[in-house]
């Protein structure tokens, strides 16, 4: 490992592992360097929540639907920001507003079992987590108001008909542009210069996994860095292709957005530092847990801001959607 890059590696640890906030900024979340993108929303924003929360005093009913365990530290600080954001927008638990939470894990028969036990309780607005979450609960329900975390392409997955016009009960936020993995790549330039080649993890059974290998792919020819794409599937295939590739010298290692690649994290991290790989990732719970940096969206903001969207007794979302990104400068 370069010098430069073993220091580099010394001071993120030491960032993410000391007070929150204080590692280097190359890690993609202090708040001065990120912009805000927000699409009209014309039917949510003329809804005076508050004044609703007033006159109709009867206890409202939100139901979440989370990929985790409940006892997962990252997911209840997460969870813990949307509490903060009810709070802020004038609901009180138990007071206005009631709280069905179920922590559906990973496992697509325990997300398809929480899905179908949420909609039988009908509550007014579901807030769901990302594309796997969605899918099943799509399945579920396609009545049920609903406002989506995390989704990488709301379109492509089936969940909007369009950004401008959505249709349908769904609407909510976008993980991150596309372009923020052309970012990555660059990243990974600059925090080792010596990289040629990336090994580019990405999940293809997503639209969004071919989307984001596409921009680095059109950025690698003037970084001079050949991108080898690596399908995430299981563990002994993600573990076959990084040691097959780190038999060559000067590669590098990028982890695109995906449910998949987020359940292998501890796998990933492993295998970079096992090889000497310098990686990049789209999310900072990969620096918390031993990776090198990452670069991408501050889901906190996410969870804290999807509380006062919820258009609580209306069966249908306005003719525009809501679809935020925190992407840096």
């Amino acid at each position: 490992m370069p010098a430069e890059l073993a220091s580099c590696y010394g001071e993120l640890q030491h960032g993410a592992r000391g007070a929150r906030g204080s590692s280097s900024s190359l890690i993609g979340h202090d708040a001065n360097h990120w912009r805000d993108f927000r699409y009209s929303w014309p039917a949510v924003a003329a809804w005076p929540l508050a004044a609703r929360a007033q006159q109709r005093e009867r206890m409202r009913r939100i139901g979440v639907l989370l990929p985790a365990a409940a006892d997962d530290p990252v997911w209840q600080t997460r969870f813990g920001a949307f509490l903060q954001g009810l709070g802020q927008s004038g609901w009180t638990i138990g007071h206005n507003v009631r709280i069905d939470t179920h922590w559906a894990t990973t496992n697509s028969t325990e997300i398809r079992r929480h899905a179908a036990e949420l909609a039988a309780l009908a509550p007014d607005v579901v807030l769901a987590y990302g594309t796997s979450i969605m899918g099943l609960w799509r399945q579920a329900t396609r009545t049920v108001p609903t406002v989506f975390i995390a989704i990488a392409d709301p379109v492509g997955g089936g969940f909007a008909d369009s950004m401008a016009r959505p249709g349908g009960n769904a609407t909510g936020f976008m993980a991150y542009e596309w372009s923020i993995s052309g970012k990555w790549l660059e990243l990974l330039k600059q925090i080792a210069p010596s990289v040629k080649r990336a090994a580019v993890l990405r999940d293809i059974t997503i639209g969004s996994g071919a989307s984001q290998f596409a921009v680095i792919q059109a950025v690698a020819p003037s970084l001079g860095v050949e991108v080898n794409p690596v399908n995430v599937g299981g563990a002994s295939e993600i573990e076959r292709a990084v040691a097959t590739f780190a038999r060559s010298p000067n590669g590098g290692l990028i982890a695109t957005g995906s449910s998949p690649v987020r359940q292998l994290r501890d796998l990933i991290i492993k295998l970079a530092a096992l090889y000497k790989l310098p990686a990049v990732y789209y999310e900072r719970v990969f620096v918390d847990g031993g990776g090198l940096i990452s670069y991408g969206p501050d889901f906190l903001d996410q969870f804290r801001n999807a509380a006062p969207l919820r258009p609580y007794g209306s069966a249908h979302f306005g003719p525009g959607l809501a679809m935020d990104t925190n992407c840096p400068d």
